[in-house]
């Protein structure tokens, strides 16, 4: 009898993805997402998978007591294979310090504005 869930080649493997659309976020990055979405909607700025994973490597280089100016953020980005142009890290730094999420310290590193901080903490 004929399945159309199945495919012609005569294989048993079903069609389509079974491992739902989730399938690669973990909870615990679904969740650090939740908390940056909640920071760029108090802020008055939409999401953007870019600015999700930039401000995510700045979190996570500072949960390690680093501190990361624009090609660190790039070069982290590119070892999460995340393919991002040099130039679209620095831009979106740029306009997240000019919307004040983030800061520009003296050495050339970015961090999170306290204000930004603290919407942070609270979600």
């Amino acid at each position: 009898m004929y399945n159309s869930q199945l495919p012609s080649d005569g294989s048993n493997a079903p069609i389509g993805n079974a491992l739902g659309s989730d399938a690669f976020d973990t909870p615990a990055e679904r969740h650090g997402n939740e908390r940056i979405r909640v920071l760029l909607k108090s802020f008055g700025l939409r999401t953007s998978l870019i600015r999700l994973k930039v401000i995510d490597a700045l979190l996570t280089a500072a949960k390690h007591d680093r501190s990361l100016g624009v090609r660190g953020v790039h070069t982290q980005l590119l070892e999460l294979d995340i393919p991002l142009s040099f130039l679209s890290v620095r831009e979106v730094l740029k306009r997240l310090c000019s919307e004040g999420v983030l800061v520009l310290n003296p050495d050339k590193s970015y961090s999170l504005h306290p204000k930004a901080a603290a919407v942070l903490h609270q979600a």
